[in-house]
């Protein structure tokens, strides 16, 4: 899976849970299971919770392809 600022996290969660929460969590998002959380974006979450969206899809990328 490659991770834009476009992907929908809850995809994300369903592709990887265990290697992709961790990151959301590191950066604040807490509620990975509410519906809002399933259905935006990483640059949408990332928007909300202050944090920088490239760095995040790197990180993203980066655990989702060990």
């Amino acid at each position: 899976m490659q991770v834009t600022k476009d992907t929908i996290i809850g995809d994300i969660l369903d592709f990887n849970a265990e290697a992709a929460a961790p990151l959301f969590l590191d950066m604040g998002m807490h509620c990975l299971g509410c519906p809002s959380a399933r259905s935006e974006s990483v640059g949408e979450a990332c928007q909300v919770h202050g944090a920088d969206a490239d760095s995040l899809v790197n990180k993203l990328n980066t655990a989702l392809s060990a």
